[in-house]
């Protein structure tokens, strides 16, 4: 059986202003070591033979009614305007309309050189790509929205970063690769006629029931208001929240070097880069608003009566910081097994977070053991834990469903740091039994799975990952 795509391309029908022409680059010996099929379903791929697959994800052969291409775009990366950027180590090879009836991009990362690539080899090696597609798939399961992954392909040629690391490509799945930095690109080149396309094709992609750029502008920051507080209710971190890693849909997108907290602090940083702290976890809601206000700028260009619509755009994005807190609050009354807001509520969550940055506690196992004896052991002084208890007791012990409330909004399994390292040091070493355990462990996160509990460890001393990388 022939495998085959039901592309239908519409990004490449925008013309070339917006992306340049270019074929994955072929690869010395391409090995699938990962494939979706439930993904693939999902899209309506017939998946053919493995040996097809490698050749196809592995960018070798370019399937049938694809459309290969770069995208163009550029960016503020911390805070510092890029004026160019694009896909410089991607190439999309299309789109497909899904049994969902939702259209998606199907990309290649890690495909080779492209116009865009500044220098670069184009290349991934096999660690982020593992990572990403752990991760990725995680934050699938747990509900939040992301990117997601199909396949990975081992290349059979090795990528210098450190040293000399085996290279592989992910075959990436979104709802689109549109970012913020999309429409800064047009906008600083004052082409209005582009900027304009964008906005359409970006509104009748993704919000089709709103109207003109402000239209598109509420829709996107309501999206990303959900999306932050997704993202603290689990305590994950991005890492490099430059606004060419900030979509228009609302997804998560491009696991660089991202990491979920184990003992909970506010002010955690993992990234690499990150060197005074812009991305840590507490930042992330103020970055959101900031990367909002940049799209806000770009769109603004397409007014003629610009002092109104400065006025309106402001408006909007000073109307996202109380939104990501409303998110925050129901995401985290949910953590507490609370399903009516009260008063007193945010200084309860409030009081428990304190107490668990001055105890040390385990931000995932904290919260999932609330309403059993465990909690309080997560705790350097369970007295401490115990004082807050009696509050929330009193608070909680009026809500019915309290206990499946808890259990639905706290996840057992994380992709935990240390577990992610090794699950990459283990298939650099040709091992992938842990990168297919963790994937079949963290597809049911909020599920008991007593043979699993060593996965919900945090770090031992000498396993704590304390800076991760974006891989290029």
């Amino acid at each position: 059986m022939k495998l085959t795509i039901p592309f239908d391309n519409s990004f490449a029908r925008l013309g070339v202003a917006f992306y340049a022409r270019q074929p994955p680059v072929p690869v010395k010996s391409p090995v699938l070591r990962a494939f979706n099929q439930d993904l693939a379903d999902m899209l309506g791929i017939t998946p053919g033979e493995v040996a097809e697959q490698a050749l196809v994800f592995g960018g070798n052969l370019v399937p049938d009614g694809a459309d290969p291409l770069a995208q163009l775009y550029s960016g503020h990366q911390f805070g510092n305007y890029n004026p160019q950027l694009g896909d410089g180590r991607a190439v999309l090879l299309g789109e497909v309309v899904a049994t969902d009836g939702m259209r998606r991009d199907i990309q290649l990362k890690g495909s080779g050189r492209t116009p865009f690539s500044r220098g670069g080899d184009g290349r991934a090696w096999l660690g982020p790509v593992m990572r990403e597609y752990v991760v990725s798939e995680a934050m699938h399961a747990l509900g939040i929205p992301t990117t997601r992954a199909l396949a990975v392909v081992e290349t059979g040629e090795d990528v210098i970063r450190e040293g000399r690391m085996p290279g592989a490509v992910l075959t990436r799945v979104a709802a689109s690769h549109l970012r913020v930095g999309t429409f800064q690109i047009f906008a600083a080149r004052g082409d209005l006629k582009s900027l304009r396309a964008l906005t359409e094709y970006a509104s009748d992609r993704h919000y089709p029931d709103v109207t003109g750029p402000m239209g598109l502008l509420k829709a996107v920051r309501d999206a990303q208001a959900e999306l932050i507080a997704g993202w603290m209710s689990v305590g994950f971190i991005h890492g490099v929240m430059n606004t060419d890693n900030c979509s228009i849909s609302g997804e998560t997108i491009d696991y660089g070097p991202c990491a979920f907290m184990d003992t909970y602090q506010p002010g955690t940083v993992f990234s690499s880069i990150d060197h005074q702290g812009r991305y840590a976890y507490s930042n992330q809601p103020d970055i959101a608003v900031w990367n909002l206000a940049q799209l806000a700028t770009a769109l603004i260009q397409l007014f003629d009566d610009r002092e109104a619509a400065v006025e309106q755009a402001t408006e909007i994005v000073h109307a996202m910081p109380a939104l990501i807190e409303s998110a925050w609050m129901r995401r985290f009354r949910g953590k507490l097994g609370l399903t009516s807001p009260r008063k007193g509520d945010s200084a309860l969550i409030d009081d428990l977070l304190a107490r668990m940055t001055a105890g040390q506690a385990d931000f995932t196992n904290t919260f999932r053991a609330l309403g059993s004896s465990r909690a309080r052991d997560q705790f350097a002084d369970p007295a401490s834990f115990d004082q807050w208890a009696e509050g929330w007791q009193a608070r909680s012990d009026s809500e019915p469903d309290r206990g499946a409330t808890l259990k639905a909004a706290n996840p057992a399994f994380i992709p935990r740091n240390h577990r992610i390292e090794a699950m990459i040091e283990a298939a650099v070493a040709g091992n992938f039994s842990p990168f297919h355990r963790l994937t079949r462990v963290l597809a049911h996160p909020f599920q008991d799975q007593p043979d699993e509990n060593d996965l919900k460890n945090p770090a031992e001393p000498d396993e704590v990952v304390v800076a991760t990388f974006c891989g290029t």
